[in-house]
């Protein structure tokens, strides 16, 4: 397939008053169209803030130093605060955690979804409402005639995700961004929301970027995997690889700690505590927790080496010796 979005080497600090805090430390993944792309990692791993780049909403004090984002083909990074403007909401498009929050209270959800048509695809409000019944339909929603007429918090948790995500998909994205979609649904719930953003992704061939840290969802909804830790790129695979030969200590550590009723095992923890951004230590930021570590570990970067079909990974000690063995 078509490659969709690069971004490559992404740096980004955020000023603090003792100092730098190093959030993303020379990120490089691509996505291809009508990809899901799970990127995984504990809370302050950095998911956010690359989503937050892509969608050009790093403020003071966050900066990017370095690097480049590219969707097809054009550097978003260099665009006018217009032009970008122009590509958020419309060829990108963001599904947030907390829909209920993201929706105006004040405004019918009908309303809410037409008016981006109306922005970024120029149509008449007639028309726009038409679409948004559309794309209510085309996310499950059973009576979207009633639907359009009511406001958020006339609806369901499961349904303002609903909403948001065909607000979404008003403008015709080409990259949706999915930050932890399923925070806060029950069970079933989730489960429908999960199925619906696969359908997307073949029916549009919209690329998405699911961000979460729960493994379970990337195992049952996405193409491949990109596991970061403390504002580093580990390890990126197809998930079949992955969950069956990880590579990095972290993402081995990451799947020994998901319970499983198939066998009987004792769950592993983590071992230690992220790193803080505000002071990371040099080389791998995982040499402190890893018990791999070796002397280069502490002291360089490990850059990110092919170990299989589609499969990279940044580690000194795993990473060469499955390099070696291929």
């Amino acid at each position: 397939m078509r490659t969709l979005l690069e971004i490559e080497n992404l740096v980004v600090h955020f000023d603090a008053e003792d100092g730098l805090i190093e959030v993303l430390d020379g990120i490089t993944v691509t996505m291809s169209e009508g990809e899901v792309l799970g990127l995984v990692g504990e809370s302050g791993a950095g998911k956010s803030v690359t989503a937050s780049a892509i969608l050009g909403m790093i403020r003071r004090p966050g900066r990017i130093l370095a690097g480049s984002i590219r969707l097809d083909g054009v550097d978003l990074l260099r665009l006018s605060e217009d032009e970008m403007g122009r590509y958020r909401g419309g060829r990108i498009a963001m599904i947030p955690q907390s829909p209920r929050t993201a929706l105006n209270p004040l405004i019918s959800v009908g309303r809410q979804i037409s008016r981006l048509s109306e922005v970024h695809e120029r149509r008449s409000r007639a028309a726009a409402r038409r679409r948004a019944l559309e794309h209510l339909d085309l996310v499950g929603v059973a009576d979207p005639e009633r639907i359009v007429r009511e406001y958020p918090h006339q609806l369901s948790s499961g349904m303002c995700q609903r909403v948001m995500i065909a607000m979404a998909l008003a403008s015709s994205p080409r990259l949706l961004i999915a930050d932890e979609p399923t925070t806060g649904l029950d069970v079933s719930t989730a489960a429908r929301i999960l199925d619906l953003l696969r359908h997307i992704s073949q029916g549009t061939g919209a690329a998405i970027l699911l961000i979460t840290h729960d493994l379970g969802v990337v195992a049952q909804t996405c193409h491949r995997v990109a596991v970061m830790h403390a504002g580093q790129l580990v390890e990126t695979a197809p998930v079949r690889e992955l969950f069956r030969s990880p590579a990095h200590p972290y993402t081995r550590a990451l799947l020994g700690s998901i319970p499983r009723i198939d066998i009987e095992t004792k769950l592993q923890l983590v071992p230690g505590m992220v790193p803080s951004l505000r002071h990371p230590p040099t080389g791998c930021r995982y040499h402190n927790r890893c018990p791999h570590v070796v002397e280069i570990c502490r002291c360089d970067k490990p850059r990110q080496i092919a170990v299989g079909q589609d499969h990279d990974v940044a580690c000194f000690v795993f990473g060469e010796r499955r390099d070696a063995a291929a």
